[in-house]
């Protein structure tokens, strides 16, 4: 008998919890009945169940009968080991509106089925729980090949669908909030993300700081606002809200809260499950600032699901995106108020430029009127004027030079306020460009310069404004006259498809590709550029593509350093405005100063330019040998002909002798052949500065000590540093005092009384012949000489 019974249960005979149970279990009680009644199609299957480490679950019989394995005793929770041998139908109660049918199907008909994904809602520790699983049903025949069970393969999958759901949610807080602009907007943004997907966050509140201490709702959805769950306001003790407000001050960290229910039972929503919630979390919104967070979010928590780790990660990275987006709208609203503040400036600064320019052109034009009056008499006629005549020129040329900026000054100006028009009209555009480039003919010969001006004639004319094309034109030449040293320089002017070509070429010192995209920005100038001249503003190209930008036309330019450039401008034909309306415009007074200016300055940057000037004795009879042009030998170095010309002629008047020339290479050449007293040097000029010409020149042993004056407007602390090398060196920078204190830095300096002896490196010897001026003696900057 016992051999008889033990290979009966010998299927059972394995190792694990279940087939313990199973072998422990009194069958006589179940839908089964006793052990040794059961069919050999039962035992098999038992068999391979408990023998599987896949979680599997037997439905046997009319009722259903469970019976597991190990991996599958977790799925029923709390029903383990209860639900052993069970009817199905009273296990899974819950569920059973869904599983029923299809274990009908499968008993009735003989044919497998299986779900992905399916939604069980499981009540497996004392609540309904929101459950995930992949399964399927598969019948179990008997001998006589009827259907007498169900083989359940199963998979829970419920933590990789809310991963899942999780991350999608959080993609889309993400989204919601990147484009806020205010820290209310990304509260509202993220309330209204969250709460699409009410399985997770059934309720949402945002609360932000306001004042020192205490905390408003901005943004709500769930619940009603100013309800009990959803106070409006709530002090930083959070005495009176709902919510475990100062742990989560202290912790930093989402903090449960549970009991809900019985507290608020009317207030708790019931949305998406037929459950209320029962627990919520309040976690907080970072911020920069330790221990001061922006606010906090309150999370309802799902009906059908607990707070754990995972649920509280998910609420903490909700926050963190709206922390992140409140920190990058308060950058937005700084990075805003700065943009207004320098619109404010920016607008403060074309009131100021037009306001200056207007004032500017007043006595401009009452100081060039009767400077041209003077220039129109009869040249013998000008020593009435106690004035030499190319004083006055010299005040004419820079006098037109300075209202020539001016008049750019104001055209931007313009420009920036919106208030110019281009006041088109049919133009000759071949004849008038021809005009206009021939006028640079002069200047072109005597710079050794080869000058070709091909410009076809139009099929019609164009409409533009004279006075704009005369600028574009005329600042092109200027500024390939400047960088073009030798070679050629040619204007084209063709027709293309409904656009007519300008293109301005030159063989010049070309523009490297590193500043190729700023040419045309205001302002900025190509530092260590080789030129006729270092002078100038930046505005010229600036003010070319702003000028042709008000016709629709473009502007860009192609060069390589050594080989030259090629501006070109295309200009569409343009169509005629209809009646008067684009001449509605209140009239501007004209900034137009012709070609005669551009040429007369291009003039002034050639080699020759002002070195036939005569000298004018301004002194009386002379005292001295020194007086009469017989003393010190001074070498000036000036690229701008006229300050060269005008210095040299104060230099030689107080007697001394002046050699000039027009850049660093040729001053430290002329030191070396025959060193000098004395150098005088502007700091900016071409092929070589003054800083390079002190260099060369101290690292020769033959002018090591050449006394050198430095001279320039920017001679600021930086720039004194720059020249405090070993040897006498002095920068200055007033240009009128250009000869002030040369002796100083050639013999020491003995008057007693000079207000800056105590800071003077050559006090204390021989007393001078003459006396400083009142003006140096009392002003302490120097001994006057």
């Amino acid at each position: 008998m016992t051999t008889q019974k033990d290979s009966r249960l010998a299927f059972l005979d394995v190792p694990g919890e279940m087939a313990r149970l199973m072998r422990e279990k009194d069958w006589a009680d179940t839908p089964l009945g006793p052990v040794q009644g059961w069919s050999s199609a039962l035992r098999s299957a038992v068999s391979i169940c408990l023998g599987s480490r896949f979680p599997m679950v037997l439905y046997w019989g009319e009722a259903r009968a469970l019976i597991y394995n190990d991996a599958w005793s977790p799925v029923p929770g709390r029903k383990h080991p209860w639900a052993l041998g069970r009817p199905a139908a009273e296990v899974w109660a819950e569920i059973w509106d869904i599983i029923g049918p299809m274990f009908d199907h499968v008993m009735s008909t003989g044919e497998a089925t299986w779900s992905e994904d399916q939604l069980l809602p499981l009540n497996r520790y004392g609540y309904v729980e929101e459950c995930y699983f992949y399964y399927s049903y598969s019948p179990v025949r008997g001998e006589n090949g009827d259907v007498e069970g169900i083989f359940t393969a199963v998979t829970e999958t419920t933590l990789r669908v809310l991963s899942e759901r999780r991350e999608r949610l959080l993609r889309e807080v993400s989204e919601q909030t990147s484009q806020a602009r205010t820290a209310q907007e990304a509260c509202t943004a993220a309330v209204n993300a969250l709460t699409t997907m009410p399985e997770e966050a059934p309720v949402c509140l945002a609360y932000l700081r306001e004042g020192p201490s205490g905390y408003r709702l901005v943004a709500s959805a769930g619940v009603a606002a100013g309800s009990d769950l959803a106070p409006v306001q709530v002090d930083g003790s959070g005495a009176a809200a709902p919510w475990p407000l100062q742990t989560m001050l202290s912790t930093a960290r989402a903090t449960p809260m549970g009991g809900l229910a019985p507290r608020y039972p009317d207030s708790l929503p019931r949305a998406p499950w037929p459950e209320p919630i029962e627990e919520a979390a309040i976690v907080p919104i970072q911020s920069a600032r330790a221990g001061e967070p922006h606010g906090f979010l309150v999370f309802g928590i799902s009906a059908r699901r607990r707070y754990d780790a995972a649920y509280g990660t998910l609420l903490e990275r909700a926050a963190a995106h709206v922390s992140t987006a409140i920190n990058n709208a308060e950058v937005y609203e700084a990075e805003r108020r700065r943009a207004e503040q320098l619109a404010e400036l920016d607008r403060a600064k074309t009131v100021f430029f037009s306001n200056a320019s207007h004032e500017f052109r007043t006595p401009l034009t009452l100081m060039l009127g009767p400077l041209e009056d003077m220039l129109a008499r009869d040249p013998d006629a000008s020593g009435d004027l106690r004035v030499p005549r190319e004083d006055i020129e010299l005040v004419g040329r820079n006098g037109q030079r300075l209202l020539r900026l001016v008049n750019t000054l104001l055209d931007f100006s313009r420009i920036e306020a919106g208030s110019v028009r281009a006041n088109v009209e049919p133009v000759d555009l071949s004849a008038c460009t021809i005009e206009l480039a021939r006028s640079f003919e002069m200047a072109m010969e005597r710079a050794g310069l080869t000058f070709r001006v091909v410009c076809e004639p139009l099929s019609r004319p164009v409409m533009v404004d004279r006075q704009m094309w005369e600028k574009i034109v005329l600042n092109l030449l200027s500024n390939a006259f400047k960088y073009t040293l030798s070679g050629h320089i040619e204007v084209r002017l063709t027709e293309r498809v409904g656009a007519v070509l300008l293109q301005v070429e030159d063989s010049g010192v070309g523009i490297p590709p590193e500043e190729l995209p700023r040419v045309f920005d205001r302002f900025h100038r190509i530092e260590g550029q080789v030129g006729r001249t270092h002078e100038g503003t930046g505005i010229g190209l600036a003010l070319v593509k702003d000028l042709a930008a008000l016709h629709d036309a473009t502007v860009d330019v192609q060069s390589q350093v050594g080989v030259g450039s090629v501006f070109t401008v295309t200009l569409p034909f343009g169509t005629a405005p209809a009646g008067d309306g684009a001449r509605a415009e209140p009239a501007l007074s004209s900034t137009a100063i012709g070609a005669e200016t551009f040429v007369a300055e291009a003039l002034r940057w050639l080699p020759d330019a002002g070195t036939e000037t005569p000298v004018v004795d301004l002194t009386p009879e002379p005292e001295t040998e020194r007086e009469q042009g017989q003393g010190e030998r001074i070498l000036l170095a000036d690229d701008n002909s006229d300050m060269r010309g005008y210095v040299a002629r104060l230099l030689q008047a107080s007697g001394y002798r002046v050699q000039a020339v027009e850049d660093g290479i040729q001053a430290v050449q002329a030191a070396l052949d025959d060193p000098p007293e004395l150098i005088l040097s502007d700091v900016m000029m071409p092929n070589l500065d003054g800083f390079g010409v002190i260099q060369a020149l101290r690292a020769d042993a033959r002018t090591a000590e050449l006394p050198i004056i430095l001279l320039s407007a920017r001679a600021g602390r930086r720039r004194r540093s720059r020249a405090s090398k070993p040897g006498r060196t002095i920068i200055s920078s007033s240009r009128s005092a250009r000869a002030s204190c040369w002796r100083a830095s050639k013999a020491r300096c003995g008057w007693p009384d000079c207000a800056a002896k105590p800071r003077c490196a050559w006090a204390g010897t021989t007393k001078p012949s003459r006396r400083p001026s009142r003006n140096a003696r009392g002003s302490g900057t120097g001994c006057g000489r």
